[in-house]
């Protein structure tokens, strides 16, 4: 099977999309949640014609990547003040805040009990976001090295982990072999977690969204799409 990267003009944008040349009868186009372009076409059919229906198809393309774009990771507003809703692996804590000589950030009983040399916001989103960096290091090291642990084939060597905030990934892995994750993976449930990292040592094999990639997932991961909805809808 022969994949080649192409490229077409619509409008005053540009549309990217991976051709596959296969031994099939029909032209077929898809545009996956990460929102890369597939166009799979019969290997008698010539780059002109099938760039001319990738054309064709250009508005339902964007209208597809569109949609997609709606479910990119974001942070949504917060005040931080008392009695605002928090999440952490997926569940929400509401913010006791305490005037104190002190700093210090709790999960006890349901809430984040926060006690603070001041409670300007500011300063309480300062707190919780120092508190979700540490707990982000333990924990999704932790699922890093068990999703390793399970998924290690042949002569691949571990990625080495990077944790940061990222506005619009949930993970990436580079060429040289380094797994960066969102550190706001930190709200989401496991399961979440566990398919962000999946998805990406799975690069380590299929460096591009191929079919082989996600035939891979689904052997890895049978369950994946579940996952992947759930985190979508997780920070809302």
């Amino acid at each position: 099977m022969k994949s080649i990267a192409c490229t077409i003009s619509y409008g005053k944008t540009e549309i990217d999309y991976e051709l596959l040349m296969m031994n099939r009868k029909l032209l077929e186009i898809a545009v996956h949640p990460d929102k890369s372009v597939v166009v799979k076409a019969p290997k008698t059919s010539s780059l002109e014609a099938i760039e001319d229906k990738v054309k064709k198809r250009a508005r339902w393309i964007k209208r597809q990547i569109s949609y997609f774009n709606q479910f990119d990771p974001r942070t949504p507003d917060r005040k931080y003040v008392g009695g605002e809703s928090h999440l952490y692996l997926g569940r929400k804590y509401r913010l006791k805040i305490e005037v104190s000589d002190k700093d210090k950030v709790l999960l006890k009983n349901g809430y984040f009990c926060i006690e603070a040399i001041s409670s300007k916001p500011e300063h309480i989103e300062k707190l919780m976001d120092s508190w979700y960096r540490r707990r982000a290091k333990m924990y999704l090291s932790k699922i890093f090295d068990d999703c390793w642990d399970s998924f290690k084939k042949g002569d691949l060597n571990k990625p080495n982990l990077k944790l940061q905030k990222m506005d619009k990934r949930w993970g990436s892995l580079s060429g040289k072999g380094q797994l960066t994750l969102n550190v706001n993976l930190i709200q989401t449930p496991k399961e979440c977690i566990e398919y962000v990292v999946i998805h990406e040592l799975c690069h380590l094999i299929h460096h591009n969204h191929s079919t082989e990639f996600y035939k891979l997932l689904d052997r890895t991961l049978p369950d994946w799409m579940k996952r992947k909805h759930k985190l979508e809808m997780a920070l809302i």
